[in-house]
């Protein structure tokens, strides 16, 4: 497995496989193709489908800015490694193509090609979430300390930045309203969540905030701001609304927070590198799904679970999202992306309570939901991943009147 710094991937929203990925190749393109000025950027399937509500042509465009750049949309052709693909073309004067690379956004803001290039080389011997129990056990040690040992102290410092921003975020979409760019209009809604939670008192007041919380990330995102992938764009509001729930509920300090972005990032890991992470490839399932998986996992921790505990609410966040489709509607990370996070956030802290209720014992465990959930999106159908033409994203979701 890579380190975990490639499951917190720090950008602009609204998508790591739409916006940070493409860009990212647009990069890597261009910098290899130094003094051409004509270029040609072919999308496909769901990076072509979704790519205008996902920003995918401003942040090629942005990239490619100051060169002649054609940009072509096939959403009706699909390459047979990822869905997520694009072909980048260098031309010169006579528009003869010189230079050319077929990449593919496979989620969470990573890019390979047909040569199974990776970004990073992998340091993690240990592959599977019972090896790593094992070596836990063996080792009298916790699963973010078995990060440590993997990653060393100076993941410490990262995991710092990433929590400062994740914070930033949240405070961030909590001050704004106003409406969301896109078509649909969107009001945000973190703002007005996080006032009225203010009157509330006990769990109807927490539970309103942690939606508050979760609403300002997504909301941050879905206009493009600042945030922290995790696992994706599209499902980076679960995580931090549980941490900084935990943050203001039970006065939980900066260390331990670290801790718990160690172990999430652990268990994110092991779904990129098992399954995918990726909602064009395996559905919504991938995105949010092991965002709560990542977030039930650390609640778990925060409050003292045991390893085994941990594994268990892991387990229970990816397992109830199983089959969960990919169907934004008009393209963009909006409906019914915002909703979906702030849920799952707050069913993260259910399978906390609920795991803790137990000894940690379980039938079905999280390996063997990682590749269920890998085989499940795979059966899914296509319009259902990503492609904005099934489901949800069938419906017409303009303000009415």
């Amino acid at each position: 497995m890579e380190s975990i710094r490639e499951i917190y991937k720090i950008g602009h929203g609204p998508s790591s496989s739409h916006t940070m990925g493409p860009k990212k190749a647009a990069e890597k393109f261009l910098s290899k193709n130094k003094g051409i000025d004509n270029f040609r950027v072919t999308l496909y399937g769901s990076l072509a489908a979704t790519g205008k509500g996902h920003l995918t042509e401003v942040a090629i465009e942005d990239t490619f800015k100051g060169k002649n750049l054609e940009l072509l949309w096939r959403p009706d052709v699909f390459l047979p490694k990822h869905p997520n693909a694009l072909k980048l073309e260098a031309l010169n004067a006579s528009g003869k193509v010189v230079a050319e690379w077929t990449a593919y956004s496979v989620g969470g803001g990573t890019v390979t090609d047909d040569n199974t290039e990776q970004e990073t080389k992998p340091i993690y011997d240990l592959q599977s979430m019972d090896g790593i129990l094992k070596w836990c056990n063996q080792n009298g040690m916790q699963l973010w300390e078995y990060v440590e040992s993997v990653e060393g102290a100076e993941i410490w410092e990262f995991l710092s930045d990433v929590w400062d921003i994740m914070q930033g975020c949240i405070k961030r979409g909590l001050n704004k309203d106003g409406i969301l760019p896109g078509s649909l209009r969107l009001p945000r809604k973190a703002n007005s969540f996080i006032m009225r939670a203010s009157n509330f008192a006990g769990p109807f007041k927490r539970r309103s905030e942690i939606f508050a919380y979760s609403l300002a990330v997504s909301e941050e995102n879905a206009s493009g701001g600042l945030i922290v992938a995790a696992p994706t764009c599209g499902a980076s509001g679960v995580l931090p609304a549980v941490l900084y729930y935990f943050k203001k509920v039970y006065k939980v300090d900066n260390k331990a927070i670290l801790k718990a972005l160690a172990t999430s990032g652990l268990i994110g890991n092991l779904v990129k590198t098992n399954a995918s992470i990726s909602g064009a490839e395996v559905g919504c399932q991938g995105e949010v799904g092991t965002a709560c998986a990542m977030a039930s996992g650390v609640a778990t921790q925060l409050m003292g679970g045991t390893i085994n505990q941990i594994e268990y609410s892991a387990e229970m966040g990816l397992e109830h999202h199983l089959g969960l489709t990919c169907d934004p509607v008009a393209g963009l990370v909006q409906i019914p992306c915002i909703e979906r996070n702030a849920f799952a956030a707050e069913r993260a802290l259910a399978h906390n309570t609920y795991s803790l209720m137990s000894d940690g014992r379980h039938r079905i465990s999280f390996d063997e939901v990682v590749e269920t959930m890998y085989k499940t999106g795979k059966d899914l159908q296509s319009q259902y991943r990503e492609t904005s033409t099934g489901g949800l994203a069938r419906f017409n979701a303009l303000p009415k009147g």
